[in-house]
């Protein structure tokens, strides 16, 4: 099973802000911490506290195992560029 990156919820909240304040989709991820597979979140451009696995139900504390996150846009370059 592959290794994912999960960071402090807080940091990836700051971080999305930027992307998400030039128009660009942020979708929260998260590994469950029951089975280890990797969720996305429905809804772009909020943080949640906690998230359930759609593979075996676990409920994860992202508070504590942290989360990341994926951006989507018209050109994520020119997000990144973008001021």
């Amino acid at each position: 099973m592959p290794k994912y990156n999960d960071y402090p919820i807080d940091e990836c909240a700051q971080g999305a802000e930027k992307f998400i304040s030039k128009g660009g989709k942020v979708y929260q991820k998260f590994t469950c911490a029951g089975c280890g597979s990797r969720q996305t979140m429905d809804v772009p451009n909020v943080f949640y506290t906690s998230g359930k696995c759609e593979e075996c139900s676990h409920s994860t504390d992202l508070t504590v195992t942290g989360c990341n996150y994926l951006v989507v846009g018209t050109d994520i370059l020119d997000l990144l560029k973008s001021k």
